[in-house]
C-alpha cells in the first residue's frame, strides 16, 4: 500500500507547494483536490489543485502537473471532487455532472486513471426514488469513465451531519446494501468504493465485513477516524443530527481499530493507494497545524503502512 493524503486539507497551498509538503514529510501519493474554481459551498470543499478544464486544454500545464509529481517523487492517486451529482437543483446538478465528465478526461489524459467523488443524492426523496435517479444520471457518466478507461471510486461518506443536509443526506452509496443496489444498475468494472471506515462507525455498521465482501470494488481507501461521545448519543438517539454524537478526528484519535482494519485490507490483497482525510477541528486555524496533522497521522498509520 502507499501512503498520502488528501489535499484538500491545504487549501490555501499551491499544486506546487502541496506537492512539496507531501514530499517534504515522505508521503508517496495525494488525492489531489479538483472542484471547479470558485467559492466553496462548504467545508472542504471548493479546493482546486489541479485545474481540470485547463489540464484538457493546456498541453504545457498537462505536461507540468505530471513532471512536477514525478520529480519530487510524488504520485497522484486520483483526481478528487465530491459534489451531489443528484441535487435536486437541475442547474447544480448538470454542473457537477459535466465538471465530473471533464476530471475523468482530465485523469485519463494525465495518466492516473482514477477519480473520487459520492454519487449524489436528493435529500428529499427515498431511497428507492434515487435509485431511479441513479439509472436517469449515471450511465452517462459510467460511458465516459470506461470510453476513457478511468475508475471511479465513490466514497461512502452519508453527508448527512446537519440541518442543511437533512434528511436524507447528499450521498445515497452509504451501505453495504445501497452498494449492491447500484452495482446491480451500473455493473461496469469501472465503478468502485473509495473505502472510508470512518462513516460506518457512527452508522452503527460493522466496518471490517463489507472489505471481504467487496474485494473487488475496494479502488481507494481512505485513513479517517471518527470519535462516538455516548453521553451525547444518549441524549439525541442515532436519529439526532450526526454532529451532535460524533465528530471526525485524525487516525488513532478516535474509534476505528486501524490494526483490524489494515490487516482486513492485507488479507484481500489491497496494495493501492491510502490517503490519511483530514476533518479534525483541532488542527484547523493554522498551516502549523495543519500540517502538524498530517505529520502526526503518518506518524501513527506507518505503524501498520510501510
Amino acid at each position: 500500500m502507499k501512503l498520502g493524503f488528501v489535499s484538500a486539507i491545504l487549501d490555501q497551498s499551491s499544486y506546487e507547494e502541496m506537492i512539496d509538503i507531501a514530499a517534504d514529510l515522505g508521503f508517496e501519493c495525494v488525492e489531489a483536490a479538483c472542484w471547479p474554481r470558485g467559492k466553496a459551498e462548504r467545508r472542504y470543499a471548493g479546493v482546486s489543485h489541479i485545474d481540470a478544464e485547463r489540464v484538457l486544454s493546456d498541453e504545457m500545464y498537462a505536461k507540468h502537473i505530471t513532471d512536477y509529481a514525478s520529480e519530487k517523487k510524488v504520485e497522484i492517486s486520483s483526481l478528487a471532487y465530491y459534489p451531489n451529482t443528484m441535487d435536486p437543483d437541475p442547474v447544480k446538478r448538470a454542473a457537477a455532472v459535466e465538471h465530473l465528465k471533464n476530471l475523468i478526461r482530465a485523469s485519463a489524459k494525465l495518466g492516473i486513471g482514477m477519480v473520487t467523488i459520492f454519487i449524489g443524492r436528493d435529500q428529499t426523496k427515498t431511497v428507492e426514488e434515487n435509485l431511479e435517479l441513479v439509472k436517469e444520471i449515471w450511465p452517462s457518466i459510467i460511458e465516459t469513465a470506461e470510453s476513457e478507461e478511468v475508475r471511479i471510486g465513490i466514497e461512502n461518506c452519508p453527508m448527512l451531519f446537519g440541518t442543511d443536509q437533512w434528511p436524507g443526506g447528499q450521498n445515497l452509496m452509504t451501505t453495504p446494501s445501497n452498494w449492491k443496489k447500484v452495482f446491480e444498475i451500473l455493473p461496469s468494472k469501472y465503478l468502485g468504493i473509495n473505502y472510508d471506515p470512518s462513516h460506518f462507525v457512527w452508522q452503527m455498521i460493522d466496518y471490517i465485513k463489507p472489505i471481504y465482501e467487496f474485494k473487488d470494488k475496494i479502488f481507494h481507501v481512505h485513513f479517517k477516524d471518527i470519535k462516538i461521545y455516548p453521553d451525547r448519543l444518549q441524549q439525541v438517539g442515532i436519529m439526532g443530527y450526526p454532529l451532535d454524537f460524533m465528530s471526525p478526528k485524525l487516525p488513532g484519535y478516535g474509534d476505528v481499530d486501524w490494526g483490524k482494519y489494515v490487516s482486513a485490507l492485507t488479507d484481500i490483497g489491497y496494495d493501492g493507494y491510502t490517503c490519511i482525510e483530514v476533518e479534525d477541528k483541532f488542527f484547523e486555524g493554522s498551516r502549523e497545524k495543519v500540517i502538524d496533522s498530517l505529520k502526526l497521522s503518518k506518524k501513527y498509520m506507518s505503524q501498520y503502512v510501510i
